[in-house]
């Protein structure tokens, strides 16, 4: 997967997001790590993987994949504002599969790696295991890419609406 079109799209969203709310200049670290996290929680709550108390069916596909691309946003955000991008990502070889509730507390686990340690190689272990997941939820590149497209559009939308 080629990643320096969707890096140069999340440039373009950052700075217009920080245009729009006169932030040249902020340091907007902290505020993306967290965002990140809770949308990886969101992205967990729509599998409900971990709801052992509940029989209710996880959220569709397409919901799933709208929340895995807010994941991408940020991780991207996150990427250029340590100036950590890439145009192809190697990929680890496939793990045995586990758990999707396993998969979830070992990717916070790595997230907070990187917050700890803001090293080039810990962003890339964290975004490796963000691709693990998506093969994990059945989501190949060209969906990833399709759905980050129109998100992308969307949080344009929401900027000039007033969001």
């Amino acid at each position: 997967m080629n990643w320096d079109t969707l890096f140069d799209m999340q440039q373009k969203l950052d700075d217009y997001i920080s245009k729009n709310h006169q932030l040249d200049g902020a340091d907007l670290l902290e505020e993306r790590f967290l965002a990140l996290l809770v949308e990886t929680g969101e992205l967990a709550n729509e599998t409900r993987c971990f709801k052992f108390w509940s029989k209710k069916e996880a959220s569709t596909k397409e919901v799933m994949l709208e929340e895995y691309v807010d994941n991408i946003h940020f991780l991207l955000s996150l990427g250029l504002h340590k100036g950590y991008t890439f145009s192809t990502l190697e990929t680890t070889p496939k793990a045995e599969q586990k758990n999707m509730t396993i998969t979830f507390n070992e990717l916070f686990a790595v997230c907070m790696q990187f917050y700890k340690e803001q090293t080039e190689e810990r962003y890339k272990a964290m975004f490796q295991m963000y691709i693990q997941l998506a093969s994990m939820l059945g989501f190949s590149e060209q969906d990833i890419m399709e759905a980050y497209y129109e998100k992308n559009e969307v949080n344009f939308q929401r900027q000039d609406e007033g969001y």
